[in-house]
């Protein structure tokens, strides 16, 4: 007997690859839901009312990269609440979000190491030609698609702004 993952992977690669990040949520809430734990449901059913809502605000379909920009929108709130319920001295809030920011988490892919970050500035400082400071919209217009969800885009805005100002 074929257990039900197993046949999901041979399906979605006999459609023609690995399941999206949007299937991959749906899996893991029914997988969630199977195994009675709300406080991974609950986390899992956040992520997908926010990526409902803004299929229906936008009336399009999201593609990974939309999913991702989404995920890394809520891990984003789930670090400005943690560093909010520690200042107020709710540890129990903190944890509670701490355990959604893992949920999170294990949607995005790896993240770059310091050294991949600073190749893929220089990529794109080359790529548009820019010098100075005047110029870092293009570079971060560059570098936001490639690098969503895999480096924390206030630290690479902050790289991009040094490295156009030497």
């Amino acid at each position: 007997m074929v257990c039900k993952r197993a046949f999901m992977a041979r399906l979605s690669f006999l459609k023609g690859g690995p399941m999206s990040i949007k299937e991959q949520i749906q899996e893991d809430m029914k997988t969630a839901m199977r195994a009675k734990d709300a406080q991974r449901l609950g986390a899992i059913r956040l992520l997908q009312a926010a990526l409902k809502q803004k299929e229906v605000d936008e009336r399009v379909t999201l593609d990974d990269a939309a999913v991702l920009t989404i995920v890394d929108k809520l891990i984003k709130q789930r670090r400005d609440s943690i560093s909010q319920f520690e200042n107020a001295g709710r540890q129990d809030l903190v944890e509670k979000e701490k355990f959604e920011l893992d949920v999170l988490s294990a949607y995005l892919p790896q993240a770059l190491s310091e050294a991949e970050i600073l190749a893929a500035i220089d990529v794109a400082v080359a790529e548009s030609g820019a010098s100075g400071a005047s110029a870092m919209g293009k570079v971060m217009a560059l570098l936001k698609p490639r690098l969503a969800g895999r480096a924390d885009m206030t630290q690479v805005s902050a790289k991009v702004k040094a490295r156009l100002a030497t």
